[in-house]
C-alpha cells in the first residue's frame, strides 16, 4: 500500500488526543472514524471537535463550508465492527496488556494490509507488536497535545516494522500538515526522553519544599517556556503524564533519577488528572 491507497483512517479512544487527531485526519480529507466503548465520550469529542473548527473560523483559519466538509468526514461510532480501515491509530490508555488486546481483536477483521499505529508515548513499540500476529504491520505514530496544533510527529519503528509501513506513516504525517521525524525505539523516543527531567525535577523541588509549585512554573516561564512543568502536566494529564514517568522508570531498570513523584501519584490517586477532569496541580471551570 502506498499514500495515495490510504482513503480510511480509524481512531481508537475519543479523549483529548483521540479527538484531537480524528480532526486532523479529517481535516486532510481522509475518511475518519472515531471510536469509543462510551457514547457520552464521543458526544464530548463531537462538540470538542466543533469548538476547535469555531476557533479556526473566528480566527479566519478556515470557513465555514471547510468547516462543514470536515464533520462530514467524520463518523463517530461505539461499534466495534465498523472499525475496517486502511490504518488504525490508537490512543487509548497508556499500558501494555489493553494496546495488545486492541490490536488483536483489529488484526481480526482487517486485511493484512492495515497499519496498526499506536499513540504510546514511551510503552516499547516493540512490546506491542510482539503480541501481534503481523507485527511487520505495527508502528508508533506518537502525536503532542494537542493533536490539532501542535506539528511534531514521533514516527517510531520496532524491530519488526517493515520500513515500507514507517515510511508510509511518515508521508501521512506531512499530508496530515506535521513535522515528522523518524525514531528508534528507545525508552522516551525523542521528546519524552528529552523532556522527562522537566517534570521529574520540578516535582522534587516540590516534594522538598524548595519552592511552590506557582513559584516554579513562573520561574521556567520566566526562561522561555511557554508552560511551566505544572500546568503543562495538567495540560496533557497528570495521569498520562505519570504513567509514562512510570513506564520510563521500568525501561530504565528502576534508575532513581527516573522515579515517579509521591505527590503526582496522589493527585491520580484522587482523580485529580488536570484540564480534563477540572482538577490537577490547579482548578479549572468544568463549564
Amino acid at each position: 500500500m502506498n499514500i495515495d491507497q490510504l482513503k480510511t483512517i480509524a481512531v481508537i479512544g475519543a479523549g483529548t488526543m483521540g479527538s484531537g487527531i480524528a480532526q486532523v485526519c479529517a481535516q486532510a480529507g481522509y475518511h475518519t472514524l472515531l471510536y469509543d466503548t462510551n457514547p457520552a465520550m464521543l458526544g464530548k469529542a463531537k462538540d470538542q471537535i466543533k469548538q476547535q473548527l469555531q476557533k479556526a473560523i473566528d480566527k479566519q483559519l478556515i470557513s465555514a463550508a471547510d468547516r462543514d466538509s470536515i464533520l462530514s468526514h467524520l463518523h463517530f461510532t461505539d461499534r466495534f465492527t465498523q472499525l475496517v480501515a486502511d490504518l488504525c491509530i490508537e490512543a487509548i490508555i497508556e499500558k501494555l496488556e489493553p494496546k495488545v488486546q486492541l490490536f488483536r481483536e483489529l488484526e481480526s477483521q482487517n486485511g493484512k494490509n492495515c497499519i496498526l499505529a499506536t499513540n504510546t508515548s514511551s510503552i516499547p513499540v516493540t512490546s506491542i507488536a510482539a503480541g501481534c500476529s503481523r507485527p511487520s504491520r505495527v508502528v508508533g505514530m506518537h502525536f503532542f497535545n494537542p493533536a490539532h496544533i501542535m506539528k511534531l510527529i514521533e514516527v517510531i519503528s520496532g524491530v519488526d516494522t517493515e520500513a515500507e509501513v514507517a515510511q508510509l506513516v511518515y508521508d501521512l504525517s506531512l499530508k496530515l500538515g506535521k513535522k515528522p521525524v523518524h525514531a528508534k525505539d528507545a525508552p522516551g523516543f525523542i521528546v519524552n526522553r528529552v523532556a522527562r527531567h522537566y517534570y521529574v525535577e520540578s516535582l522534587k523541588l516540590l516534594e522538598e519544599g524548595v519552592a511552590d509549585l506557582e513559584t516554579i512554573d513562573r520561574l521556567l516561564e520566566s526562561r522561555g517556556f511557554k508552560l511551566g512543568p505544572f500546568r503543562l502536566m495538567d495540560l496533557i494529564g497528570v495521569d498520562t503524564n505519570f504513567a509514562v514517568t512510570s513506564s520510563m522508570f521500568s525501561s530504565f531498570q528502576y534508575d532513581p533519577k527516573f522515579r515517579p513523584s509521591r505527590i503526582q501519584q496522589q493527585k491520580v490517586d484522587a482523580g485529580h488528572h488536570g484540564r480534563k477532569s477540572g482538577k490537577g496541580f490547579y482548578d479549572y471551570p468544568t463549564t
